[in-house]
């Protein structure tokens, strides 16, 4: 079905659009109240925050439309080999698409081109369908944060060797 939608990297045109799709999901799922990413300074301004060395971050469009997106950086006050998964967040038409699947491998090639050994991601008990998508992908879960993100508000954590 990856011809219903676009993986490709943000532009500068994007930022509105995923902030949106940020301030939309999170939500949905409970996750906006303090620690939690919604409030990252980074959500208005994507395109810039993963402008950076070793980040990458892509969008998912289908009909011109921004729908999700997810990205990889060096995961903050963590080794250097290691990178966190970040703001994967897709509203409810990007979901069940195998847009997930197809976004976590373009996250995970762009991770392993920016020399990370190890992906770690946290998220949130009740977002089943994405903690079943990064268990097929590889995940294993642990049994504490890594880093420090400032994201108190997740309550699961995973990683991956790359």
């Amino acid at each position: 079905m990856s011809e219903t939608f676009l993986i490709r990297p943000i532009e500068a045109r994007d930022d509105a659009a995923v902030a949106a799709v940020i301030r939309t999901v999170m939500p949905e799922f409970g996750a906006d109240g303090p620690g939690f990413a919604i409030h990252d300074p980074e959500v208005d301004r994507m395109s810039a925050a993963y402008a950076r060395p070793r980040c990458s971050y892509f969008v998912i469009e289908a009909g011109g439309r921004v729908i999700g997106g997810a990205g990889v950086a060096p995961l903050e006050g963590g080794e250097a080999d290691v990178c966190e998964l970040r703001k994967m967040y897709f509203l409810p038409e990007a979901r069940g698409i195998g847009a997930g699947a197809a976004m976590m491998q373009r996250c995970l090639d762009a991770a392993r081109a920016h020399g990370f050994r190890r992906c770690y991601l946290e998220t949130l008990t009740g977002m089943d369908a994405a903690q079943a998508l990064y268990r097929r992908s590889g995940f294993a879960p642990i049994c504490a944060p890594m880093g420090g993100t400032g994201h108190h508000g997740c309550d699961r954590w995973f990683i991956r060797d790359l």
